[in-house]
């Protein structure tokens, strides 16, 4: 059987833009440009997880607002449930502290980027909105 592995990942807005990081060179998926988050610790929530994964990786303060999606993906090697959340950046200068490199990007520029193949729901759903924005916002 397949390790089975829970990620919690935060689509951080910021004045019109989303912050993404890139993968590690030594990580699965290297270069890949992705949402930041991480794996869930023992008895950590995934809000929790989320606002310690985004600290130590790139030295910033969130706001997990609500909860925006979950992917079941299965990769060769294991199986990914990934929760996503939608957050909002509070405060602390972004530094890429446990990824190659990070980038603040307008909604509209993302599907220029190559993100890995569990995230393209979330890329297709988030250019839904692009197209049909709510009044709400």
């Amino acid at each position: 059987m397949k390790p089975q592995i829970e990620v919690a990942a935060a689509i951080i807005f910021k004045q019109q833009q989303i912050l993404i990081s890139q993968r590690d060179e030594h990580s699965h998926l290297s270069g890949y440009w992705e949402f930041p988050g991480g794996k869930r610790e023992k008895d950590e929530t995934l809000e929790d997880c989320l606002r310690r994964e985004i600290r130590e990786e790139l030295n910033v303060e969130i706001a997990v607002e609500s909860f925006f999606e979950r992917v079941d993906y299965e990769y060769p090697e294991k199986a990914v449930t990934l929760r996503f959340y939608c957050c909002r950046y509070v405060r602390g200068e972004v530094k890429a502290l446990g990824c190659r490199q990070f980038k603040w990007v307008p909604l509209r520029e993302l599907s220029s980027y190559q993100f890995p193949p569990a995230n393209e729901a979330i890329l297709r759903k988030l250019v839904h909105l692009i197209e049909f924005p709510t009044d709400s916002k």
